[in-house]
């Protein structure tokens, strides 16, 4: 069924790819700040990652929609899924409602669902009603790559690993913190400047993480 799903989705659907690079420097101090807060909850990169993306996307709702062979369908919900590696292939949790989600409940959520896929133990409404998908490879060194789009969402966004590597900051060449995504869409609904601003939005919460919070 993976194997199909990844095929039609591939030969059906238009794919194109935006990338961008985030410096992480503030996301690194906020991160440091929420586990100090939050003491029995690890808020990891990839929950930091989600809740922006899910705050992204009521930003533009576009993103957040489906194509039904001769109309888009816009979906009212953010339901973010989250790719998890099996041993016997790919399976995408599914977050509901992510943008109303606390860093506690995406962090424990994703922890929880995470466990189960790998030993078999996820319900089938758990895989269901994503309306947007996100792959993270990051924990294995990967710096960039692009992804095949979960069908019938519109997009899945690729995260890379954080690189500490010289930077350009106001003229001078300083260490900083970089993090490449990559955003591949199906042209059929989302045109490349409606992904372009969705990934700018992100962007700029993942810069400024307290705009998260606003």
């Amino acid at each position: 069924v993976i194997a199909k799903r990844l095929s039609e989705s591939k030969f059906t659907a238009p794919h194109y790819y935006l990338m961008v690079e985030i410096n992480m420097d503030k996301a690194i101090e906020a991160r440091k700040e929420l586990n100090s807060f939050l003491p029995d909850t690890k808020v990891s990169f990839n929950d930091m990652v989600i809740k922006a993306t899910a705050l992204a996307l009521r930003k533009h709702p576009q993103v957040n929609s489906s194509w039904a062979g001769d109309k888009i369908i816009h979906h009212g919900n953010i339901n973010v899924g989250v790719a998890v590696a099996i041993p016997d292939g790919l399976v995408v949790p599914v977050l509901k409602n992510a943008d109303y989600m606390t860093y506690n409940q995406i962090s424990a959520s994703v922890k929880d669902m995470a466990s189960r896929a790998k030993s078999k133990g996820l319900k089938a409404n758990e895989m269901e009603g994503s309306t947007f998908s996100i792959s993270n490879l990051g924990m294995f060194g990967i710096e960039t790559f692009t992804s095949i789009i979960n069908q019938p969402n519109s997009c899945i966004l690729s995260v890379g690993a954080i690189i500490e590597k010289p930077v350009v900051k106001n003229g001078q060449i300083v260490v900083g913190n970089t993090m490449k995504l990559s955003l591949a869409c199906d042209h059929r609904v989302v045109d490349g400047a409606t992904g372009a601003q969705f990934l700018q939005t992100l962007r700029t919460y993942l810069e400024s993480p307290l705009t998260m919070l606003l």
